[in-house]
């Protein structure tokens, strides 16, 4: 009776034991269980999960914006020759006109040669951002209509073409500003938290001298003396965002610097830089994470800012900011800068509601169980 009532206890240790347990994969990769927690934390919150799959969408739409929105066919035949002028320009001559220049294929005469010998397949919008609808039949700005589903702005420019480049430079703007001010704040900030001392005493004053300057009237000087380009507001703005994490970064790694691992791996002869990146880094990551889509956000900002000055991208480039200027100044066209703030307020949003995701999900109170936690 004992050895049957042993037997019973005994077994499901066994089991536990001889039975592995099922690995965490993510999308065939193995996962740690924590990461399986953080992963499981952000689905939880449904309003950032679902805002990322919604900002995925609309920035994956907006990538092919020359096929969605352009004034050139998607595909064109004529004699039973296909054309893909979308892909490559073609003289007029090659569909029966007089001039060795590129083919106008919005123009009534081009439309017609083709139409006698096959036909156009077109974008679902025909305009390209710095397309200028001279068919229009209303002085610019034109009302919403059937050929302009939001109107046109100032300079008859279709309104839905621009804000879709224009959403399409504004991420991706955002993106790279994020990604190189991050790489320059986090490699400054675990300089100064690490060695701490007089390195990072000399970074504090500097940052405080470098931050003090004023930005906005550094970037008129600068735009009137240099023609400003994509890459170089680009650089420009760098040089001033990259202070954001560097207090976020240099707060952990003078807190984690001084844990047992970090020292135990110095006693080992670990150098410097191993400790920094494969035992520190890792900890002050999960602060920098969080942040890191507000920072998403203030560059969107920034740019929009700009633009909305003057000072951002030269003309005919697409921007937001742009138009909302021309909203501003064209009040009796109330279109232009509701659609440019309905797509910024959207944008801004669906950012926000992912950075609060992330945040939970890197939450200590709610990835660690109740186990654990009594144990930290």
């Amino acid at each position: 009776m004992s050895e049957a009532i042993q037997t019973e206890k005994t077994e499901p240790r066994f089991a536990s034991i001889l039975v592995p347990e099922a690995e965490d994969r993510l999308l065939g990769m193995r996962i740690s269980k924590l990461a399986r927690r953080r992963l499981e934390n952000f689905k939880a919150n449904r309003r950032g999960y679902w805002s990322l799959w919604i900002f995925l969408a609309l920035f994956g739409f907006s990538l092919p914006a020359e096929f969605i929105a352009n004034d050139r066919p998607l595909l064109v035949s004529y004699k039973g020759s296909l054309y893909f002028p979308i892909l490559k320009a073609y003289p007029e001559t090659v569909f029966g006109g007089d001039f060795e220049t590129e083919a106008e294929y919005r123009d009534a005469f081009v439309i017609e040669m083709i139409q006698k010998e096959g036909w156009m397949l077109w974008p679902l919008v025909p305009y390209r951002y710095d397309t200028v609808n001279y068919n229009s039949k209303e002085p610019a700005p034109a009302h919403p209509s059937w050929d302009n589903w939001l109107g046109t702005d100032d300079q008859a420019r279709d309104v839905v073409s621009r804000l879709l480049y224009g959403f399409r430079l504004s991420v991706i703007f955002a993106l790279i500003l994020t990604l190189f001010s991050s790489v320059v704040g986090i490699a400054a900030g675990a300089v100064q938290g690490y060695f701490g001392g007089w390195i990072d005493l000399i970074f504090q004053r500097f940052i405080e001298i470098w931050a003090g300057l004023p930005t906005l009237f550094i970037l008129i000087i600068l735009s009137s003396v240099i023609y400003p380009t994509f890459w170089s507001l680009l650089l420009i703005m760098m040089c001033f965002s990259w202070m954001r994490l560097v207090g976020v970064v240099r707060a952990e790694f003078l807190r984690a610097r001084n844990f047992d691992f970090v020292r135990a791996a110095r006693a080992l002869g670990v150098n410097d830089v191993t400790i920094m990146w494969r035992h520190v880094l890792p900890n002050a990551m999960v602060a920098t994470l969080t942040y890191l889509p507000f920072v998403l956000v203030g560059a969107v900002t920034i740019l929009t800012s700009l633009d909305f000055l003057g000072f951002g991208m030269p003309p005919p480039a697409p921007s937001l900011g742009e138009l909302l200027n021309q909203g501003k100044r064209n009040l009796q066209a109330p279109w232009l800068g509701l659609s440019g703030f309905f797509v910024l307020a959207v944008l801004m949003s669906l950012l926000v509601f992912v950075g609060e995701a992330v945040r939970d999900a890197f939450d200590v109170r709610k990835t660690l169980s109740p186990t654990e936690g009594g144990e930290a």
